[in-house]
């Protein structure tokens, strides 16, 4: 990778992105409040157990696709990943979240002058957002892959640093930890066919419809 396609992927990628990433715990405030997640080992059970069995094989290998078909200019096709991650979304919280990131991704990149974005509807999803600046800027797609793989888990330590709570150091370790796994569900986005994309987490689906009425919330999933 060039030096202004890492720069470009440094800022996209960034916790600073004002895309309001940091409001979502995804379940995991949840986990913890339900005493699930207690500690630093109890959390990277969480989170690799998350990573690998529902992000690696729905939402990674969609973000993929829709990386290929935003480059091609397959609009069906972006239109075709993006409704079905959309539906895929099975509680409002979830729903709410792609879509308000999604906005709020696709208003940068329409401010910054980046590309037209306007094709893509009202309704956009984060990974459709993301692939649509990805191209813009030139960034290849497997370090897009593994930024928005590494922001992901990125946010879910940082929710478990303030709510566990851990100590900064013990969730740097735990980030640090989280490489490998991070690095296999990349692999596994990458080489995963249509029909190998299963989204079936009914126990993390039923996670999110608890925090909805969950009492002493500091997150928005």
């Amino acid at each position: 990778m060039n030096a202004g396609a890492l720069l470009h992927l440094l800022q996209f990628a960034s916790p600073a992105l004002p895309n309001g990433g940091y409001s979502y715990s995804q379940g995991l405030e949840t986990a913890i409040d339900g005493g699930t997640v207690t500690d630093a080992a109890s959390a990277r059970d969480w989170i690799a157990g998350c990573l690998l069995g529902v992000i690696a094989t729905w939402d990674a290998p969609l973000l993929w696709r829709l990386l290929k078909a935003v480059d091609a200019g397959d609009d069906a096709e972006v239109a075709l990943w993006s409704e079905r991650f959309i539906a895929s979304r099975d509680s409002p919280e979830f729903r709410a979240e792609t879509i308000q990131m999604g906005y709020s991704l696709t208003r940068l990149v329409a401010e910054l002058g980046l590309a037209d974005v306007s094709k893509l509807g009202a309704e956009v999803s984060r990974p459709t957002a993301f692939a649509c600046a990805v191209s813009a800027l030139g960034i290849p797609h497997r370090e897009a892959l593994l930024a928005m793989l590494f922001s992901w888990a990125e946010n879910q330590v940082l929710v478990c640093v303030k709510s566990v709570p851990l100590g900064q150091m013990a969730g740097q370790r735990l980030l640090l930890s989280l490489a490998p796994d991070l690095e296999e569900a990349a692999q596994r986005a990458c080489t995963l066919t249509d029909g190998e994309m299963p989204n079936w987490a009914p126990g993390y689906s039923m996670l999110s419809m608890r925090h909805e009425v969950q009492h002493g919330r500091l997150y928005r999933s």
